[in-house]
Formats: structure tokens, C-alpha cells, sequence
């Protein structure tokens, strides 16, 4: 099993080659992993040439780096274990939503297999932890996510299919105002240059107002199609 150092700068890779920040050739930059994981650009730089010779990325100096297919089996299988542990946390330990990411990056270098495989199957073999992430299949198949985030969209209905910030003070803030992945809304309007968007849950008597801080964080799918 990899350390949890070389698990985390995995997680961080694909984080960010998955979400679409990434440079030409699907290289995600180097200044942009160090940042992820709080830490200097020089030790996230070192770090490149271990994952190199660990098969699991292909790093091309001042330009970044993508996981090679080992890095993808290897990311698969800790992001499994990740989102399996949050929402065994939330469902069977009571804890809340905002609770479980520090907690998974904890447990997450520490269960084995096998005992995920277990909580699996006890959670009924779930397919997205509860901030809405997909979880790998024990095969590290990950099911497809169409959802793109709000500030692809400029009105309509739309439902949140998963959160992308997993601070506390974030996610606190989400239950305060009744947006949680399965949420429906409409999107009222949005201002581009304000970078601000109005939105209105049914059943709630208030719209919404948030900035582009929020709108990059919320992944959502169109209910109009």
C-alpha cells in the first residue's frame, strides 16, 4: 500500500485533472498541487520524481504532471476508501456531513481492504458519500458524473448532485440555507461580471444570493433535458 504522503498527492492529481484544471496536454501544474496540499512548490516538485519512480505519474518539468494508469488504479482504491468511511461515519456513527472529511483522511491509510469491503456491503453497496462523490466499485470503477458546476449555467432548473469544498465552515453553511446533494432549484439569474447568482429552492420562501466562491464549489445536472 502506498504511504499516506504519496496516497494524498494522488488524491490531489486527480482532483484537479478531474475537475478540469489542468494545463495543456491534461497536465495539472505543479504551483496548483503544492497549493492543494499546503505546501511548498520546491517539496511538491521532490515529491513528482517519487511518484515517477512509483509508476504512478508522468511528470514533465515546468510543465505538470497526470497519473498513469497504476496512479489511477492506486487513486481509485483510496478515494473508495475514503468516501465509503465518510458515509459509514455519517450513517451508523451520527456524525455530521461537515465532520467526516478530517476524520476519513485519517482512517483512510489506515483500513484495509478487506474491512472496507465489508463496510460496503453492511452500507448496502452505496454508488456517492454525502457530499455527493461517486464511490469506486471494489473493481475501482468509478460510475460517471455528468454534473458541471453552477457557474456553467446561466438559469434554469438544476439539481445539486455534489459538494467540491469539504471545510466545515462550508458545508455548515450549506445545511443553514437547505442546499444538500439531491437538492432541487432554479436558477433565477446570474451576473457574469458581478459574479453573482440568484437562486430559489421550492418550498422556501427566499431566494438565494451567492457569489462566484460558492457557484465553483456546487456541481449540478439540468432537470430540462
Amino acid at each position: 500500500m502506498p504511504s499516506s504522503t504519496v496516497e494524498n498527492y494522488l488524491k490531489a492529481i486527480f482532483k484537479l485533472t478531474n475537475e478540469g484544471e489542468v494545463e495543456e496536454g491534461g497536465l495539472a501544474a505543479i504551483g496548483k498541487v503544492a497549493e492543494l496540499l499546503e505546501v511548498a512548490p520546491g517539496t511538491a516538485t521532490t515529491m513528482m520524481k517519487q511518484l515517477v519512480r512509483l509508476g504512478f505519474a508522468d511528470y514533465q518539468p515546468r510543465k505538470g504532471v497526470k497519473l498513469t494508469s497504476e496512479g489511477h488504479s492506486a487513486v481509485m482504491n483510496v478515494l473508495r476508501r475514503h468516501r465509503i468511511l465518510e458515509l459509514f461515519l455519517v450513517e451508523n456513527l451520527n456524525f455530521d456531513w461537515s465532520e467526516v472529511h478530517e476524520e476519513a483522511e485519517v482512517l483512510e491509510h489506515a483500513a484495509s481492504d478487506r474491512l472496507i469491503d465489508r463496510i460496503d456491503i453492511m452500507l448496502g453497496l452505496p454508488t456517492r458519500d454525502p457530499h455527493g462523490d461517486p464511490i469506486p466499485d471494489a473493481s475501482g470503477v468509478m460510475r460517471r458524473d455528468d454534473s458541471n458546476r453552477l457557474d456553467a449555467h446561466e438559469s434554469g432548473h438544476l439539481r445539486l448532485v455534489r459538494v467540491s469544498r469539504t471545510t466545515a465552515e462550508f458545508l455548515d453553511w450549506l445545511s443553514e440555507v437547505g442546499l444538500h446533494p439531491g437538492i432541487r432549484f432554479e436558477l433565477i439569474s446570474r451576473d457574469r461580471m458581478a459574479g453573482l447568482c440568484r437562486i430559489k429552492i421550492k418550498d422556501q420562501p427566499e431566494e438565494l444570493h451567492f457569489g462566484q466562491d460558492v457557484m465553483e464549489n456546487l456541481w449540478v445536472v439540468s432537470l430540462e433535458n
